[in-house]
């Protein structure tokens, strides 16, 4: 009997960007007689690096949030002070001067925000748009498109290097990344293609079913990296997702799936009057409902996440963070779960609405 033995390393590097506050700090100059009590306040505020003349900088956890789960046109890894690291991204954009090509750094003022404007264009609220109001086609290469890239060449990179392996090694125990991969390959193959679609029809959607599956999860566990994409989390991704599924389901239905729909048989023909419309609608509440799951649960992971390290900053207590850390540690372990789980039930219930389609008969 031969044994396959895979393990999974997973490491994380837990980052929290940090700002520094800067309260006002009034003093009055002409003052002849100071209270031992002001005295203090005032060595303790100078201490905590409070200075004259700057105003404060209230810490804003919604926009925070925001910022970190939105796309943008550039990679923002980390804020430490008042230095940003970033990387630029290339801006492509028509529109009525013509094809335009250039870095996102245009759109940066002296302070290093979005603020300026370049060849009668700005950038607001993450949108190019022209400063007269005309049309804009933006076709730049931003934060979830490039991640989308990376995990392009990751998925193009091991599974052809598993493909190799299955050639070269015909016949033989599975090896290096084959041996990683081959369990989850062989599981969404037999327990979910071939028991939800049916001996008959489970070979010619097995690959989009792999091909599904492995590219939520990766790009799902690609998320939980410092400074990384929100890509499973953006409605677009999911929708595009969604409509694939659709499209895939509908086109491959049998007459007997669409007569199901719209000629129930054994229904009385004045029923069908109340559960052909319902039907009809449940065609697309399915891959809407796969759209909106996806993106409501790897979204929500990520604002729990943000909303514990945010507490630490609005209540600036050491009490705080002791309890919020190791909590959002335990969270991210959560996350790592979730993302398995959210491309598995993503590809079991695309199966199901395929094997539903391509079913012989219904009854």
């Amino acid at each position: 009997m031969k044994k396959v033995y895979f393990s999974n390393i997973f490491a994380f590097l837990f980052l929290i960007s940090s700002t520094l506050f800067a309260q006002e700090h009034h003093a009055d100059s002409t003052a002849e007689h100071v209270t031992t009590e002001a005295i203090s306040t005032e060595t303790t505020a100078h201490a905590e690096g409070e200075g004259h003349g700057e105003e404060a900088e209230a810490f804003n956890p919604g926009k925070m949030m925001l910022e970190h789960i939105a796309d943008e046109h550039e990679w923002h890894f980390a804020t430490v002070g008042h230095t940003h690291y970033s990387i630029p991204l290339p801006c492509i954009v028509w529109n009525k001067g013509g094809l335009k090509l250039f870095s996102s750094n245009r759109f940066k003022d002296e302070h290093h925000e979005n603020n300026a404007s370049y060849e009668g264009l700005k950038l607001e609220e993450g949108k190019i748009i022209a400063e007269d109001g005309s049309f804009v086609l933006d076709l730049s290469i931003t934060k979830n498109v490039a991640s989308l890239l990376i995990s392009l060449v990751l998925l193009v990179s091991i599974f052809f290097t598993i493909a190799k392996s299955y050639k070269e090694r015909s016949g033989k125990a599975p090896k290096g990344l084959q041996s990683l991969f081959e369990p989850i390959i062989v599981f969404i193959r037999d327990e979910v293609a071939k028991q939800n679609i049916g001996e008959k029809h489970y070979k010619r959607f097995t690959p989009y079913l792999l091909t599904v599956f492995f590219f939520i999860w990766f790009n799902n566990m690609l998320g939980l990296l410092p400074g990384s994409a929100n890509v499973t989390g953006n409605i677009a991704i999911t929708l595009v997702l969604a409509l694939i599924a659709f499209f895939v389901t509908n086109l491959n239905g049998k007459s007997t799936y669409w007569g199901h729909i719209f000629a129930m048989p054994g229904v009385p023909k004045w029923l069908l009057i109340l559960l052909t419309p319902v039907e009809i609608i449940g065609v697309f509440m399915k891959p809407i409902s796969l759209m909106i799951r996806l993106f409501a649960n790897i979204t929500a992971g990520h604002l729990i996440l943000l909303s514990l390290i945010a507490i630490i900053f609005i209540f600036k207590s050491l009490g705080v963070a002791a309890i919020a850390v190791p909590f959002s540690v335990f969270m991210n372990l959560i996350e790592i779960l979730v993302a398995f789980l959210q491309a598995f039930i993503f590809t079991v219930l695309t199966s199901t609405y395929i094997g539903s389609a391509v079913e012989e008969g219904h009854h």
